[in-house]
């Protein structure tokens, strides 16, 4: 079986290769063996291999947070999951692997009708979007987001959830042809990317009180954003694609009483319980298989071909997954 892995830190696709690994064996009690199907390259993961993520494994390290995998056998005392069954990689597992032997805990068989490559980006991307949605200011119908890297799959998952509660986005992206695209997608107002855009924020809106933003980019991008907030609002923070610091500056924030705040999802697990973690997973897992979630896929690749994936995913131009084989 094939495990893709890291053994330094540095550039991903300099850094990361495929090895062979023995065949897990058979499940223990409350185990079960799994084949994985597809697995995503997540930013995170780019960001994990260049030594700069929140946590910084021993190396070698094998690599990979979220995936969609078959159940190929059972252990003693496994309840509610039979073979054949979709789940999802356990939270801390790698999944960029052939075969894995995981704990059975906390796993439930996925809806037989969805995609299984839109279910292998469950447990990382549409959570983040429905969490930082709905824990951090009380929205309610008719009130508006902005975010930034609308296009990105947590900006359209944003987008997505928003519409289904009644919510309005703006999005702002760095490419007019994306425009379009996502007002298809339900976005209310897009924009793209500019020093006057709390202006064309406020034309667009209708002067709208925004009281929540997301953003994922970082750098000097961060205070036009934080500039389109109302009084009282709230920028969260939840990436750093930009890959360094920008101005941010105190004076707004004392003033118009402006809050800043991180978002990062393995903090939010390690707060919650297993059961609040596992309603969050089965609500997304139903608006994947009923179609309100969807992220584009630019490519697939064998886990052979570990350093072209890694380059293209690497290029930011779309959403690329490992798959079995």
């Amino acid at each position: 079986m094939h495990n893709v892995q890291i053994n330094a830190f540095g550039k991903p696709w300099e850094v990361v290769e495929t090895v062979s690994l023995p065949d897990p064996g058979a499940p223990g009690a409350g185990e079960i063996v799994v084949d994985m199907e597809f697995s995503p390259i997540n930013p995170s993961d780019l960001v994990l291999m260049r030594g700069l993520y929140g946590v910084k494994p021993n190396l070698p390290a094998p690599v990979g947070a979220e995936g969609v995998a078959r159940v190929a056998k059972i252990g003693s005392g496994v309840t509610g999951i039979k073979e054949g069954d979709r789940v999802l990689f356990p939270r801390g597992a790698s999944t960029w692997l052939t075969r894995a032997k995981v704990k059975a805990d906390g796993l439930f068989a996925l809806p037989a009708n969805a995609d299984p490559q839109q279910l292998s980006m469950l447990m990382v991307n549409p959570p983040t979007a429905y969490l930082m949605l709905t824990e951090y200011v009380a929205l309610k119908k008719g009130d508006w987001v902005i975010q930034s890297a609308g296009n990105s799959a947590v900006g359209r998952a944003v987008i997505a959830i928003a519409k289904k509660m009644g919510i309005h986005t703006v999005s702002v992206v760095r490419r007019p042809e994306l425009i379009e695209e996502l007002k298809k997608l339900g976005a209310d107002v897009v924009l793209v990317e500019g020093p006057d855009l709390a202006k064309r924020v406020r034309e667009a809106t209708d002067k709208a009180k925004i009281m929540l933003a997301l953003d994922s980019v970082g750098g000097p991008g961060l205070m036009p954003l934080n500039d389109c907030l109302a009084n009282g609002g709230t920028l969260v923070a939840y990436g750093v694609m930009s890959g360094g610091p920008g101005p941010f500056f105190t004076a707004p924030n004392i003033f118009r009483d402006l809050t800043l705040k991180g978002f990062w999802l393995l903090n939010w697990f390690n707060k919650n319980s297993p059961e609040r973690a596992l309603e969050v997973q089965k609500q997304v897992a139903s608006w994947i298989a009923d179609g309100t979630i969807y992220t584009p896929v630019e490519a697939t690749y064998p886990l052979t071909e570990s350093k072209a994936a890694i380059s293209h995913a690497a290029k930011g131009a779309g959403k690329i997954l490992f798959k079995d084989g």
